[in-house]
């Protein structure tokens, strides 16, 4: 379907206000550009390794909201947003409250990122989204199905390969109970129980990932019971650590950030078995060493370090 796009030149002051204002209207596709700078707390919250770099605040603010073309009358919703910038001058600066407007293209909104996510594999593992079609030549390889859903994991990045190329070294001998923590789609948690591990234990911050692991684990055939999950942070929750169990686990695997794994180090030797692995990537190139440090002061051993671009994997053991 087409949209009509309106963008409000205003200021980041009232950027809050003109986006309750558009809600209480009944406006729900709002977005906001702006260049103020994230503070260490939104840092620490999105557990990013690189900041993008913005040209100066000039506390200038552009709202954006969306309305379908429908061919129906625009103007009646339009005026009310008029109206609504005019009442909010008497409490905030709104700038020019200048409204633009232009048309985008036709697109599905929910599914146009599919696009992106195709088929590809890993060693002899094909890793195929649900929604396409075994081509005739895969028909006959190790197939894991995904769809990442509202969760982050599709498996085609780096980082996870990393981890997966590790998961299929280590799950060889034997059925390990395996604990993903930062599990997001299940990707990992779905490779470790077809590779044969004979439990899976799964962590993470976003309630969403639970509805995806477990819609994943279905699209698998894989038993429900097999698998347990958690929402929460094992860093500092200590009823999560409980939860999850004390040296119950022969691999742990964590797919996050350099800035995730350091703090999150020193739970992890409590959870693994004696002779466990830990196997982590998540982690950038420039971090390295720093990681390495924080797994090896918690008495892991490091016994492997593999490279896939920037990315790091880092493999310890509890000896």
């Amino acid at each position: 379907m087409k949209w009509k796009k309106y963008t409000i030149e205003t200021t980041t002051a009232a950027e809050d206000f003109m986006s309750s204002m558009l809600i209480d209207l009944g406006i729900e596709g709002i977005e906001i550009e702006d260049n103020i700078p994230l503070t260490k707390e939104d840092q620490a919250d999105m557990f990013i390794d690189f900041l993008p770099e913005l040209p100066p605040d000039e506390g200038k603010s552009h709202v954006s909201f969306y309305i379908e073309d429908d061919g129906k009358d625009q103007s009646e919703i339009l005026k009310k947003v008029k109206i609504g910038l005019e009442e909010l001058r008497d409490t905030v600066d709104v700038g020019s409250g200048m409204i633009l407007s232009s048309e985008t293209e036709d697109l599905d909104w929910i599914n146009n990122w599919k696009k992106f996510f195709s088929s590809f594999t890993i060693e002899n593992i094909l890793i195929k989204p649900t929604w396409e079609d075994v081509k005739p030549e895969d028909k006959d390889k190790f197939m894991i199905e995904i769809d990442p859903g509202i969760s982050f994991g599709t498996g085609k990045h780096e980082t996870t390969q990393l981890c997966i190329r590790q998961l299929i070294k280590y799950i060889k001998d034997g059925h390990p109970k395996v604990l993903d923590v930062g599990c997001g789609s299940g990707i990992l948690s779905i490779v470790a129980l077809k590779l044969g591990a004979s439990e899976v234990v799964g962590t993470d911050l976003d309630a969403d990932c639970m509805i995806s692991t477990h819609e994943n684990m279905k699209v698998n055939h894989l038993d429900e019971k097999l698998g347990t999950f958690y929402v929460g942070n094992l860093i500092d929750d200590v009823d999560l650590q409980k939860q999850v169990g004390t040296e119950e686990y022969d691999i742990v695997v964590a797919n996050i950030l350099a800035d995730v794994i350091i703090p999150m180090a020193p739970v992890i030797p409590d959870r693994l078995r004696k002779g466990g692995y830990f196997i982590t990537s998540g982690i950038i190139d420039f971090k390295e060493d720093e990681v390495r440090d924080a797994i090896e002061k918690t008495g892991l051993k490091v016994i492997e370090i593999n490279h896939q671009g920037e990315w790091v994997n880092i493999t310890a053991q509890k000896l």
